[in-house]
């Protein structure tokens, strides 16, 4: 029973320009309102000393030789029970430094297993909530959209509950008025979104 303990939630910050980030401003206030029911951990992308999945790694994980920081990580993720990714949308996807992040946590045994049919998941997070800005004129769903289902397929195979998704389009190509409105409809969305989530 984990009733007096406050629950945790996994909060990872893909969003590369920092303070001019409008992935981010959407994200904050929501996460601020999620903080007075969740326990926050964040990891900001632009502050890890991410390693990038290559043969030597690959070969000492074989051999359950593995680095004690993404071990951390994916042992959080894993025991989390709700997660946020905030990321811009980024060709046509999402950074570099998120799909990095990633494959650094999806660690055989900690994130997923397997038995002798397929993989499954072992993480305990019941919802996922992805938030997003796109410059460009693409809806979720879109084909030219590839974050929104690799993330999707991640979350199975992790064993992660539904995918909720926060996005803003067109960004780029609007009045600052404009982008303005749709960072707060944004927030506005996300806020009611989070107060049963």
């Amino acid at each position: 029973m984990r009733t007096n303990i406050m629950k945790s939630l996994v909060f990872i910050d893909a969003c590369m320009r920092g303070k001019e980030s409008r992935t981010r401003r959407i994200a904050e206030p929501i996460i601020d309102k999620l903080s007075e029911r969740y326990e926050i951990i964040k990891y900001d992308l632009n502050q890890l000393p991410l390693t990038i999945v290559q043969e030597d790694l690959i070969q000492k994980r074989a051999h359950g030789d593995y680095d004690f920081m993404s071990l951390s990580w994916a042992e959080t993720i894993r025991d989390a029970d709700r997660i946020v990714i905030a990321a811009p949308f980024w060709d046509m996807s999402y950074p570099a430094a998120l799909k990095n992040f990633l494959e650094l946590c999806s660690i055989f045994d900690v994130t997923f297993k397997s038995n002798d049919k397929t993989c499954y998941g072992n993480c305990r997070a019941e919802k996922l909530l992805y938030i997003t800005t796109r410059g460009m004129d693409i809806a979720t769903g879109d084909p030219l959209e590839q974050a929104t289902p690799h993330l999707k397929a991640l979350s199975w195979l992790w064993g992660i509950g539904p995918m909720d998704v926060i996005a803003t389009q067109n960004m780029d190509y609007v009045s600052l008025d404009e982008i303005e409105e749709k960072v707060q409809n944004a927030i506005k969305e996300g806020l009611k979104l989070v107060e049963e989530w």
